[in-house]
């Protein structure tokens, strides 16, 4: 596996607007890669990029190119400036990635409060959209253990109780409906998750399902477990565990 480091996806570069790339060790120009863009976990107030470095090794061997992003993150930041970080990176990476490869079909994911990011990136529109993209644009999104209902964090920062669900304009599951057709996506949960994010999960897919969406396109994944305790895990062989769930998925629509 190579990287490529201290790249910036803002005119303002700084360690929040960083990308890395991690590509297989040997890439050719004549051959288009498959794409991951991948955003942390830490509650929108802690992580950074390298939370990719255990699964990248993995998806770099099966040929997968992998891009980590970091985004603005609280106290510094406010709602929705994490959310439209994240859709720089998606700008970035759909225009600028050609510099380093042949991108073929690009996918978006996260964990936790990364998967909260994909999901507004995936179900509302308007984020993408000042750069001339929308969801379809990309063949497939990843929520890994994201909260679709307003971010705890983001209720913090109302002056709320951050145990509440809130469901309006800032909850992911708020704009399921209002597009005619999604790309595929999969869903990936702990049974001992934290409290209420299961259930939450289930909702998210089930309101899918309410309003006629395509569910051979949505799958789920649930991991025996606590929260995103999988991410940096390897299994008997070496091989991480999370990275195999993100290959085996992006396998199965990236032609």
């Amino acid at each position: 596996m190579r990287t490529i480091t201290h790249l910036f996806y803002s005119d303002l570069p700084s360690k929040d607007h960083e990308l890395c790339i991690y590509l297989p060790e040997y890439t050719s120009m004549e051959i288009e890669y498959p794409v991951f863009l991948y955003f942390h976990g830490g509650g929108l107030e802690a992580g950074d990029l390298s939370d990719m470095d255990t699964a990248a090794e993995y998806l770099t061997s099966k040929n997968i190119v992998v891009v980590s992003a970091n985004y603005r993150m609280y106290p510094e930041a406010v709602y929705p400036e994490f959310i439209r970080d994240a859709a720089a990176a998606c700008g970035y990476v759909k225009k600028r990635l050609t510099d380093y490869i042949k991108p073929g079909k690009i996918f978006v994911g996260g964990t936790s409060a990364g998967g909260y990011i994909s999901m507004m990136l995936c179900f509302d529109p308007k984020y993408l959209a000042p750069y001339h993209l929308t969801p379809m644009d990309f063949a497939g999104f990843i929520h890994d253990a994201g909260q679709p209902t307003v971010h705890y964090n983001v209720c913090r920062e109302r002056g709320l109780d951050p145990r509440r669900v809130v469901i309006d304009e800032a909850a992911p599951i708020y704009h399921i409906g209002l597009a005619k057709e999604y790309p595929p996506m999969l869903f990936i949960i702990s049974d001992q998750d934290m409290q209420n994010r299961p259930e939450q999960t289930d909702l998210a897919i089930s309101t899918m399902k309410h309003f006629g969406c395509d569910m051979e396109k949505v799958h789920l994944v649930k991991m025996h477990g606590t929260h995103c305790a999988y991410v940096n895990q390897r299994d008997e062989d070496g091989v991480s565990v999370f990275g195999r769930i993100l290959g085996s998925f992006i396998d199965l629509y990236k032609e």
